[in-house]
């Protein structure tokens, strides 16, 4: 089975964070296969023994195949004793010694990319801090994998690049503007750097001496140069509307320029806009 790589990186920097905010001693977790199928529980935290290590959960079964069927949480407070799933993997359990269990899937566009496990070594309901907490820990995958999607999606989109045509500038230009918007939210600096990269390969070689523009200005002046309001690229880029006029206004300034059009020709002639 080959499991999902950046899923398994990002469970894995997730454990200690869902530890610290269920109180549970115990974390585990693991990527979803092709097709939804099964699940490799590659990553511990907590764990006495290696016994989960690579253990392969299929859908439907025990507390995490049940979880990945439904689609949703599911927790049990005695695993063994459980009458609420099957128990085809009551040996490695038992050999880490855990009893009260919770299994939460991470879901990316209705497909489920992996599941975050959180265990005490008693039988005890439990509450809705573990439950709440594992849930926040799920979502914060998710969100990083569907930006991390969204990020390789934009960039094999431009693989390879094509110099610019006349008729397709517009197609460029929105491109652009996606990928600015996008860099600030990618965590992993290497993604983070591959989309600035993109970017710079989709304007002109500056003609020499263009102004140097700040990071957040050259954002803004990207999302202006599409036709979006000051409004639309305060939504896009997380900002307030008076902060994306300060911005603006200093890009002018460097720029020369007096208008917004007058800005957006001003970059494009110096080689930092498409």
């Amino acid at each position: 089975m080959a499991a999902d790589a950046v899923a398994t990186a990002e469970i894995r920097g997730a454990l200690a964070g869902l530890r610290r905010a269920t109180g549970l001693p115990v974390a585990f977790g693991g990527a979803v296969g092709p097709g939804a199928a099964q699940i490799r529980i590659s990553e511990l935290s907590g764990t006495a023994t290696a016994a989960l290590r690579s253990l392969v959960v299929t859908s439907g079964t025990g507390l995490g195949g049940r979880a990945v069927a439904l689609g949703r949480a599911c927790a049990v407070p005695d695993y063994s004793s459980s009458r609420r799933i099957s128990h085809e993997y009551d040996a490695p359990v038992a050999a880490e010694g855990l009893r009260s269990v919770l299994a939460v899937p991470v879901v990316v566009r209705h497909r489920v990319r992996g599941v975050l496990y959180g265990a005490l070594r008693t039988a005890q309901p439990l509450g809705d801090r573990a439950l709440g907490g594992a849930v926040a820990a799920a979502r914060e995958v998710e969100r990083a994998l569907a930006v991390r999607d969204e990020a390789r999606g934009l960039l094999a989109a431009l693989r390879p690049v094509v110099p610019e045509p006349a008729t397709g500038r517009e197609q460029v230009r929105e491109a652009h503007a996606a990928l600015r918007a996008l860099a600030p939210r990618i965590a992993d600096p290497e993604l983070r750097a591959e989309l600035l990269a993109a970017c710079d390969l989709l304007t002109a070689p500056p003609a020499g001496g263009g102004p140097a523009l700040a990071p957040r200005e050259l954002d803004v002046l990207t999302w202006v140069a599409t036709g979006a309001t000051n409004a639309a690229v305060a939504d896009r880029l997380g900002l307030r509307p008076e902060t994306v006029k300060g911005y603006l206004r200093a890009a002018m300034r460097k720029l020369g320029a007096h208008t917004r059009g007058e800005a957006v020709t001003a970059a494009r002639r110096a080689g930092v806009l498409p």
